[in-house]
């Protein structure tokens, strides 16, 4: 199981199903869901997800790590991050509620988790942007990955890093 991560701001506290209570309030917004097509999740349907996401994959040599993002002034959850590590490539995503957007969260957030893990080992990241999402692409910029000009099947373009090493302690 994986460990909290504690950053100036933040907390990112290891996925459990009992965050869905909290998390289904953060996640309510229709406009999160924009770049993705995606909809708002019930309470059961996000404790159902959760339940499948802390059994993991499954599948050898795939790891999914889940950490809700919580503020430390105040406990309350604002948004996840996650990463899916897939041999030797661990692909970063990263969601912050709409009232906690603009707050340099997601990317506090993303930086500590990709910088827990370098030191588990990990060394090349990955995320896919949908190509007009500019916040996410400024988040994935901020963890050091670069647009590699590829594009998944659904159209999101593939960021990624060949090599990085921790950032300077906050």
């Amino acid at each position: 199981m994986s460990e909290s991560i504690v950053s100036e701001r933040l907390e990112l506290e290891p996925l459990r199903v009992d965050h869905a209570d909290e998390m289904v309030h953060v996640l309510t917004t229709p406009s999160l869901y924009e770049f993705d097509g995606g909809r708002p999740p019930t309470l059961e349907g996000l404790q159902n997800r959760y339940v499948l996401q802390i059994a993991g994959s499954g599948k050898p040599g795939v790891e999914w790590r889940n950490w809700i993002i919580r503020t430390r002034s105040d406990r309350r959850a604002v948004g996840y991050v996650q990463a899916d590590i897939i041999d030797a490539v661990t692909e970063l995503a990263w969601v912050v509620g709409v009232a906690d957007q603009g707050s340099g969260y997601a990317v506090e957030a993303a930086v500590a988790m990709r910088d827990q893990l370098v030191t588990e080992g990990s060394t090349c990241f990955q995320a896919f942007i949908h190509p007009d999402h500019v916040a996410s692409q400024a988040v994935a910029a901020r963890t050091g990955m670069r647009r590699t000009g590829e594009l998944d099947e659904d159209g999101e373009e593939q960021w990624a890093t060949a090599s990085i090493s921790p950032s300077p302690a906050t």
